[in-house]
């Protein structure tokens, strides 16, 4: 068991290298790419580039605006004069969404080949598809899997050099406990950290000290515990 919850660590550890040095990294020059992108020009479009803003005139064949908690689902399906027919998803129905009808004229913004925005009479709305700075909550997912890869690694330590003898360190309740601190504290952090805008590094700045303080307390109260009942 010990030897088995080390090798798990190990792909918790390789998630959150992949979070930190190639998911992050990639959404944040995406998404520069994107707030540097400009109009592109006749000659830009001649080349079929795509990383400049093209326009494009679309109908509106379809909307879909279903809220049902995680099997909300919100999304268009264009057309137009020719044969191309597309659907774009939304994260929320507003504001232009919840307008839109079959048969509306709709100005749809083109950036590498992805539909990321689409306008009506001055009304628009990024689609699911446009570059985000929300890299706060890839610092929180990149956190959350090297804290699990800790927990678990720790876990397998003990059992390893202590088999018969590795209490506090199962799943039930300290596991439990703390995987349940980590998955909290982690999103508990890196969702406001979004909403209020800070860098995406105070998640990690935050989130540690709380996880490390009550794992330690936590600890500590069940040592005390099960001394207490001997």
């Amino acid at each position: 068991m010990g030897v088995l919850l080390i090798l798990l660590s190990l792909i918790a550890a390789a998630a959150c290298y992949s979070a930190f040095a190639w998911w992050l990294p990639y959404d944040s020059k995406r998404y520069q790419d994107y707030r540097a992108a400009e109009s592109c020009s006749s000659r830009a479009m001649g080349q079929g580039r795509t990383d400049c803003l093209s326009t494009w005139r679309l109908t509106v064949e379809e909307t879909v605006r279903k809220t049902a908690g995680k099997g909300s689902s919100y999304k268009a399906t264009l057309t137009d004069q020719d044969s191309w027919r597309g659907t774009v998803f939304f994260g929320d129905p507003g504001p232009l969404l919840k307008r839109l009808e079959p048969g509306d004229q709709v100005t749809a913004t083109v950036w590498r080949r992805d539909i990321v925005v689409l306008g009506k009479d001055g009304v628009r709305q990024n689609t699911s598809r446009a570059p985000r700075d929300e890299l706060q909550m890839n610092a929180a997912v990149g956190l959350l899997a090297a804290l699990v890869a800790l927990q678990v690694f720790v876990f397998g330590a003990v059992r390893l050099v202590r088999p018969c003898d590795y209490e506090p360190f199962t799943w039930n309740p300290y596991g439990k406990r703390l995987l349940i601190t980590i998955t909290t504290v982690c999103f508990g952090v890196g969702l406001p950290a979004v909403w209020i805008g800070i860098p995406w590094w105070s998640v990690p700045t935050v989130a540690v000290p709380v996880v490390v303080y009550t794992a330690g307390l936590t600890h500590h109260r069940l040592r005390r515990s099960a001394a207490g009942g001997v």
